[in-house]
């Protein structure tokens, strides 16, 4: 018999000042058996950093075809693939030609290895950004995760500044690929 999914009830109270988005945004999220709970705060983090009107998450491990999160045009078309994790580069590619833009919230002990395998070959897609997350943090937010989720988050001038419980995490996300140019600053 398969292994139920593990569900978690979220708020976030989004207090976006560089992109004028002041939201509280309630959903359930289901964490497959086969998913880390690195992955599902990774996924939470990309909701909240790549947020806009009508994101929502899909079937994402359940369905391969899917990117963790999306926005779809109201003729069905998507216009924002969300991706976390180290995909695939040839999975970015592809839904580079397909989306109007692409963001990968890159993340995962292997990320050095995985960024000079792979960014030559995803900068030629202009319709793609990458940003990465630091493991240390993603960790702090698993040791604190519990199944009702409550954050409160803040982000200005590039930082995101997160809330939950007793703790207070300042988390600066580095873009490493934006544009189909590589950061330099990194």
């Amino acid at each position: 018999m398969a292994l139920p999914s593990t569900i978690y009830r979220v708020t976030i109270q989004l207090s976006d000042l560089d992109r004028s988005i002041f939201e509280t945004l309630q959903t359930t999220v289901a964490r497959h058996p086969s998913e880390t709970e690195e992955r599902l705060v990774a996924r939470l983090l990309a909701y909240t950093l790549f947020y806009e009107e009508g994101i929502s998450f899909t079937k994402g491990i359940c369905d391969g075809d899917q990117p963790d999160l999306w926005t779809k045009a109201m003729d069905g078309r998507v216009s924002s693939w969300i991706e976390v994790g180290l995909p695939d580069p040839d999975r970015l590619i592809k839904a580079a030609k397909h989306a109007d833009q692409v963001w990968l919230l890159a993340c995962g002990n292997g990320l050095p290895v995985w960024e000079r395998q792979h960014l030559g070959k995803l900068a030629r897609s202009r319709n793609l950004t990458i940003v990465s997350i630091d493991q240390a943090c993603i960790s702090k937010l698993v040791a604190a995760l519990e199944r009702s989720i409550t954050w409160s988050v803040t982000i200005t001038e590039g930082t995101l500044y997160l809330q939950l419980a007793d703790q207070s995490l300042e988390i600066v996300p580095q873009i490493i690929l934006q544009d189909g140019r590589l950061a330099l600053n990194r």
